[in-house]
């Protein structure tokens, strides 16, 4: 039995112009929810975004894995659970399920947070938030069966792609947001590629802040028949993004 206290359950409908031209729910939109979840989750047990800025911290998301076998279609409802599986002094690990209108899982997600100074732009202690009350909320008996968030190394990628960081692109934090990333990222691939297969699994490691203005390019590397990495640079030097995307 899912425990309500620690885990929190939203609901959603593919709305249709979340979807793309299979009639599928975009990545992008779904780790859009992914994030409105954990936001929701937190808030709700004193520990969101908004009491955090209160006092000059904020939440970053450091990694995300997600897992679909099929993704929600046009106008269908949906719903996702999200529980803290582990907290540590500088990380937390929050994980995902994604469940059908029958209540069946259809993926699942892996991520992990620090909060940071919004002053500093330093990690915080976790375990200092309210005299470690986040811990209160761990759940490990809620099964979460994909694999953490692995390393991602390059050895011979290839430059594909290249975007100056605009308006639209930048969030409340004032830098490149996690989702834009996720849609630049699928858009390296071309159109037939969803038509003919669909995103199986996921993975982005955030490594460095993206800011306005800034040129990112993006290097890739073919790993498998369906399984690509790729490498998001700024300016021509730092990274600041690695992801891998494996199609089905």
């Amino acid at each position: 039995m899912v425990n309500e206290n620690k885990v929190g359950t939203y609901e959603f409908v593919a709305e249709p112009f979340h979807v793309d031209f299979t009639e599928k729910l975009t990545m992008g939109v779904l780790g859009n929810h992914l994030l409105n979840c954990a936001g929701f989750h937190a808030a709700d047990r004193g520990f969101g975004i908004a009491t955090l800025n209160e006092n000059h911290y904020t939440w970053v998301l450091s990694r995300l894995a997600v897992e679909m076998n099929e993704l929600p279609r046009a106008y269908e409802k949906f719903s996702i659970q999200t529980w803290v599986e582990n907290v540590y002094r500088l990380f937390t690990d929050r994980n995902f399920a994604i469940l059908n209108a029958e209540g069946k899982p259809i993926g699942y997600a892996r991520s992990v947070w620090a909060m940071i100074s919004m002053q500093t732009r330093k990690p915080a202690d976790l375990l200092a938030l309210h005299g470690g009350k986040i811990t209160d909320y761990i759940c490990t008996d809620v099964e979460c069966p994909i694999d953490k968030p692995g390393r991602i190394k390059m050895e011979q990628p290839e430059q594909v792609g290249e975007h100056l960081a605009k308006y639209s692109d930048i969030d409340l934090n004032g830098h490149v947001n996690s989702i834009k990333y996720i849609e630049h990222i699928l858009d390296l691939f071309p159109m037939e590629q969803f038509r003919d297969k669909t995103v199986r699994r996921f993975e982005v490691a955030y490594v460095a802040e993206g800011y306005y203005g800034d040129t990112l390019t993006f290097h890739r590397e073919q790993k498998g028949e369906n399984e690509y990495d790729i490498e998001v640079k700024k300016n021509n030097g730092e990274a600041v993004v690695r992801s891998k995307v494996i199609f089905k």
